[in-house]
Order: structure tokens, then sequence, then C-alpha cells
């Protein structure tokens, strides 16, 4: 599956739910959320339907979002099935951890390529007021639990999305050292201008300043590794002294739309070809219908309508709305 632009489009990333445990204050308002009736999200069976045709189209990786997909009942068993469908796929999973010291033994047991925990701090304070009330320690015992559980096989990764003023400071370096001790990958993530009511250019940092922060930036180094091809958007960058890997998702100051592999489904069915780009497909009626050659040609025409670039702001996207 290639876009106009030639773009081998092999990554989708599905959101599961658009409801969420939290709510981050750069992800969504604090209320006033209309949230979509059930009945008016995927069901489990059109998505597993929707993943074998985006897999006969070329799709070598899954992504699994929300909202906080771990919220939705079922999601563990629909994974197993997603993974026994599909061994050859890479199926992957993004939470915000608040379900991990529940979920980390169920999911420790099931072929995931890789598990995504949004951690923004490590600071009990800030980490309530960035969510709105939320607690941390059940995310760090969480993850304490996965990691001692985990197959090497299922690589567990932290993402942490840069705010200045929050999390710019020596939170940078405290992450890098917990990333490290705990031996996961930490990926630093600009703070991407989607919705003009949360975010600002004054909260905005730059990825050049996350190499500033870290503890010996001198010996920070670029990893030239070659890329999977159905790799996500990070570049990464080792300590030649210790030999830790750090990811940087640089969206704004080095965007990657040159490169971008992949589409996005909403819970409700709407392909978007663009994270920044107003367009979509709706694929739903072809998935309740089970209409195989439709939703082949929709997901095409949604490939063909990706942008060559979209990073340019957008006004009351929401991602818990999108699929993060």
């Amino acid at each position: 599956m290639r876009d106009f632009f030639d773009r081998e489009l092999n990554y989708a990333r599905i959101s599961v739910t658009d409801r969420c445990s939290y709510r981050c204050r750069y992800c969504m308002p604090e209320s006033g959320i209309e949230w979509i009736p059930h009945d008016s999200i995927m069901s489990y069976e059109e998505i597993l339907f929707l993943v074998g045709i985006l897999c006969d189209l070329g799709v070598k990786k899954v992504r699994f979002t929300g909202g906080e997909p771990m919220i939705r009942k079922g999601m563990i068993q629909f994974l197993e099935k997603v993974t026994a469908s599909f061994p050859s796929l890479a199926v992957t999973l993004t939470t915000n951890g608040s379900t991990l010291t529940r979920d980390a033994p169920l999911l420790a047991r099931i072929s995931l390529t890789s598990i995504n925990i949004s951690l923004d701090t490590l600071d009990g304070e800030k980490f309530f007021a960035m969510t709105r009330g939320a607690e941390l320690q059940p995310v760090l015992d969480g993850i304490d639990i996965l990691t001692s559980l985990i197959s090497h096989d299922t690589e567990v990764k932290v993402n942490a999305v840069l705010i200045r003023g929050f999390n710019d400071g020596d939170m940078v370096e405290r992450l890098a050292d917990f990333a490290y001790n705990k031996n996961i990958l930490l990926r630093f993530i600009e703070f991407m201008p989607l919705d003009s009511s949360l975010w600002s250019a004054d909260m905005y940092v730059p990825f050049s300043d996350v190499l500033k922060r870290l503890v010996c930036g001198g010996s920070w180094a670029e990893d030239q590794a070659e890329r999977v091809a159905s790799a996500g958007p990070a570049r990464y960058y080792v300590n030649a002294v210790t030999g830790q890997r750090i990811g940087v998702i640089s969206a704004v100051s080095q965007h990657f739309c040159g490169s971008c592999n992949r589409l996005r489904i909403t819970s409700t069915g709407d392909v978007r070809p663009c994270l920044f780009d107003n367009r979509q497909v709706s694929i739903a009626e072809a998935l309740r219908s089970h209409e195989g050659e439709k939703l082949r040609e929709l997901l095409l025409t949604a490939a063909a309508r990706k942008p060559k670039s979209g990073v340019t702001r957008r006004e009351k996207t929401n991602m818990h709305s999108i699929g993060g």
C-alpha cells in the first residue's frame, strides 16, 4: 500500500476507545467531553476483520491505542486473538499504565512486540496535577511487575511528552536514569500543536534541548543502525559511555513527513491519513457489513489522500479522540 508520494504505508494505529482514565492537560479538556456511545465504536470482531485486510495490503505493524485501551472490557482476550490470528504481524500497545498492576501478568504472556507506557514525570504531585487526579505510584508498581515478568521478545518503552516548565528541567535526567536502571527504552516526544486551547509556543520544548539536558551530553550520538521498515517516527541516540538508547519524536522541530508510513483509524472507523490533516475516510459501514473488497478500496483511497506534509496547527483536535 503506497500513497501518492510513493511512501509505503505498512504501519496502522488503531484506536479501540476514546475513553480514558486520565484527563491529561496536553490531551483533553477537564470537562465538557461527550464520550462516543459504545455501539458507535468498532467491535472487536470488526477490528479483527480490519487487521486482516490491512495485512493483505502489506501492513507489518499494528498499534492499539485509545483513549486508554486497557479500560475497554475484553482487551486482553482481544490482544490474544490478534497475536494468534496474525503471528507474523508486529502487534504493539500504548497505555497510560493505570491498569498495569492488574494487567501486567496477563500482558506478559501475550506475544506483543512492544508495550509503550506514557510517563511524563516521576514527581507524584506533578503527575497528579498533569493527569488531574491520578496517582503515580500504581503506574511505577505496574512497570516493575511488567518488567519482572515480560519476555525479552517484548520491548517495554516509556514515552514522555516534554512541556516547558513542567518536565524539561532535571526531570529529563531523572527519567533517563529511571529508564536506564529499569532497562527499558525512554522516548521523549515534542508537544504537538493539535489543539490551540491546550498548546502554546511557550510550552513547547524542541528535541535539541533534550540532548543538552542529558548527563554526559557530549557522549550521545545518533544511532546509525538500520531501521526496520515498519518502524515508527522516533530517532534514537546512544550514549557511548553507558550504551543507553533514548528516542526522540521530533514531530515539530524536525518533522518526519517525508518518511511517514502510518495510517490512523479512530474508534468509530474513520481512517485519518495524517494526524495534522482533517481529511478522513469512513470505513464503518464496510466493517459492519464485512465487505472486504469495499474496505480494501476505502483504505487505498485513504492512502491516496495522505498529504505530502501535514505539520500545521489544528483547532480543537484532542488526541484521545484520534487515537494517541
